[in-house]
């Protein structure tokens, strides 16, 4: 039993480390985001911003026949505008995202969150806006880190850990795995909007965000005032769901302003140009 068991973990051992690629999926940007990436090839980026989309879909389906999907609203036209600059500026970071099919749309809720899925499927709500009072600069800071987690494919990340431990439970069985596939395909969406993001997954998309903002034009000192004022929506009685995926942390300011010089030259020849 002991040799046979030796054998299981030989072969577990090698299906996940065959399947495992690690990469790097943006360029460093003068922030020097340089880390490498485990991925997994059975967990596609092309999957992945395939299932997302039909979410993303879902979700507007159902905003739409509840009279939430603001299209017309001056709010609606403010984040067209600054997504259309930003999302001009994410093939510094990695060319292939000009052949996404990015996406942005408001939805009038209170709820104070925003998100860029996998693919560059942005959805800003109303409340984050409104209630917090942001500047189109401040709306740049949280869309650039939205989009930097759609960048380096943080989702992606996450879903290939959780299939490292699906597979790791269940590849005794040698069949194991196609069924942890297709659960992990019915959970992926799911976990990508509801799990926490790790501490170095959020300075990833501080640094990033903070250089596209910057190259875009927009002011990279908004990115404090946007944490402060989150850390004031935290203090209240129902905390933003936005720091509920994105947990603050005490170094998360003071990293923000070590990197504000690095970005400072690009905002100034933005505003030349």
């Amino acid at each position: 039993m002991k040799k046979k068991s030796l054998v299981v973990c030989a072969l577990s051992a090698a299906v996940l480390l065959s399947g495992c690629e690690t990469v790097n999926t943006t360029n460093a940007g003068v922030v020097g985001v340089d880390r490498k990436q485990s991925m997994f090839s059975m967990v596609s980026s092309a999957e992945v911003n395939q299932s997302y989309a039909q979410s993303y879909q879902e979700t507007l389906s159902e905003a739409s026949s509840q009279g939430a999907l603001d299209k017309t609203s001056a709010n609606a036209k403010r984040l067209q505008v600054i997504a259309n600059r930003l999302i001009a500026q994410a093939p510094n970071f990695r060319p292939d995202c000009a052949q996404w099919k990015w996406e942005v749309n408001l939805i009038k809720s209170d709820e104070l969150n925003a998100n860029c899925g996998p693919g560059g499927k942005i959805i800003f709500y109303s409340g984050l806006i409104e209630q917090l009072k942001l500047t189109d600069d401040e709306i740049a800071a949280v869309m650039g880190h939205e989009i930097a987690h759609a960048l380096r494919e943080h989702g992606r990340e996450a879903m290939s850990k959780q299939y490292a431990l699906g597979a790791g439970k269940q590849i005794a069985t040698l069949f194991g795995v196609s069924q942890q596939t297709v659960a992990l395909g019915d959970n992926g969406v799911n976990l990508l909007m509801t799990l926490p993001n790790s501490r170095e997954n959020e300075n990833e998309a501080d640094l990033i965000g903070l250089e596209l903002a910057a190259r875009a034009g927009y002011n990279p000192n908004a990115a404090i005032t946007l944490w402060n004022k989150m850390g004031q929506a935290a203090g209240g009685s129902a905390p933003p769901e936005f720091m509920s995926t994105h947990p603050a942390s005490t170094s998360r300011i003071a990293s923000l302003q070590a990197a504000i010089p690095k970005v400072m030259p690009l905002y100034q020849q933005a505003k030349k140009s």
